[in-house]
């Protein structure tokens, strides 16, 4: 008899005399908690994120729709990025004041191949304020999970206050779990036994939020 069997085994002698729990998923856990914590308006929403967004040395930015492109331009420039990486989806009108290389979004990419690119600009499914978390859903406008997990540098957008929920029971209503959901609050970071921080381990080192009226 293998390990497995063996546990396997006393997991059913364990729940031989268990009664029976024919109550449904949706009602089996009481869900009469608090939504979110405390009420504020829109705006004070949308800073409470940005707050948190740079609590976790992310790098935040505003503006309106007509400013966007000259941002998302600014923001390359800065980088010193020769080349940015494009989901299918994303609105043409962002890029429209760069002249940097764009690299299509291919399913045949290999992880070198990206790894070469310097930037990527996406666009988000949801951002959490409380938790100063993005929230991708692999959408056309954001793209396959791992371009923005290869290259060093993420220009994330997120319209506002459309996109910005308060916490995280409201974003979960918003996403659809069947889709490949990446959740990002700030920059790639670790830390070893020494509490020594090292950023871009698994992910961007660099991530940079636009926050777009």
């Amino acid at each position: 008899m293998s390990g497995r069997e063996r546990i396997l085994g006393r997991v059913r002698r364990a729940l031989a005399g268990a009664p029976g729990d024919d109550i449904p998923y949706e009602r089996a856990v009481a869900r009469d908690y608090l939504r979110e914590h405390g009420e504020r308006t829109a705006g004070q929403t949308v800073d409470l994120l940005a707050e948190n967004l740079a609590d976790y040395r992310a790098v935040v930015h505003r503006t309106d729709a007509a400013g966007l492109p000259g941002v998302v331009a600014g923001l390359l420039t800065a980088r010193g990025a020769s080349s940015v990486l494009v989901p299918p989806g994303l609105d043409e009108d962002w890029l429209a004041s760069t002249e940097v290389t764009r690299v299509a979004d291919r399913a045949e990419s290999t992880p070198r191949e990206l790894d070469r690119v310097d930037s990527v600009v996406t666009a988000c499914a949801v951002a959490v304020a409380e938790t100063g978390t993005i929230v991708l859903d692999g959408s056309p406008d954001q793209g396959r999970r791992r371009i923005t997990l290869i290259p060093d540098h993420h220009i994330c957008v997120v319209r506002v206050p459309d996109q910005v929920v308060s916490s995280v029971p409201l974003a979960l209503a918003r996403l659809d779990p069947a889709r490949p959901l990446t959740w990002i609050s700030g920059p790639s970071a670790t830390s070893d036994i020494e509490l020594d921080r090292v950023e871009g381990v698994h992910g961007p080192r660099t991530l940079e939020v636009v926050l777009v009226r």
